[in-house]
């Protein structure tokens, strides 16, 4: 799969940056690692600018963000009520529990969102119940903006710091995203077993 982003950003440069990152937020089998760590050797070579590698990296991503924050407060998570009401079990969740979610996110959204933009594979979902749960768009778009530049920097950075070697970034986030979707499949799970409606 690198080969084509490589060319991308050759031919592109900043631009292909900014696009493939877009795209890596709204279609997450894209893999980020690859493109900015291979942005970051471009820039290791001289031919860009790690600082607008990242720029234009965190700008693109911000955009896919955005997408999907927007589709998802369009929807609004009131249409998903029926579904909520009747699959609740398997779902392990109650409108009781939703409204709770909402309410946290409108006290602690931010932290959400931020560290939520750090995690492999999480980073490209959080928008969705961010957007679902009416965040306030300034706080999710500072935040967002803040974790996305963070993630996307440490990639550049790597890529300028490993050179050739950008490949090896691979070998240390892939364990990380494996981690992260075995402990959400297991909280699932977990979830299922245990959970009972609240009542509250």
């Amino acid at each position: 799969m690198s080969d084509w982003i490589i060319k991308l950003i050759e031919d592109a440069g900043y631009l292909g940056v900014g696009f493939l990152m877009f795209l890596e937020t709204v279609f997450p089998p894209i893999p980020s690692e690859i493109i900015m760590s291979v942005s970051g050797l471009a820039a290791a070579r001289g031919k860009m600018n790690i600082t607008a590698v990242i720029a234009a990296g965190t700008a693109g991503a911000m955009l896919g963000n955005y997408f999907w924050y927007l589709a998802a407060r369009v929807i609004g998570i009131e249409r998903f009520k029926p579904l909520i009401v009747r699959w609740g079990r398997f779902l392990t969740l109650d409108w009781h529990e939703i409204e709770k979610a909402e309410k946290l996110f409108g006290t602690q959204g931010w932290a959400i969102v931020f560290f939520g933009r750090m995690l492999p594979t999480l980073r490209s979902l959080i928008s969705i119940p961010a957007g679902l749960l009416r965040m306030r768009l300034s706080t999710f778009v500072l935040w967002s903006t803040i974790g996305t530049a963070g993630w996307t920097a440490l990639l550049g950075l790597a890529g300028y710091t490993m050179g050739k070697n950008f490949k090896d970034i691979d070998q240390f986030v892939g364990p990380i995203a494996t981690a992260v979707m075995a402990v959400i499949v297991l909280g699932y799970v977990w979830r299922l077993i245990t959970w009972k409606p609240d009542k509250g």
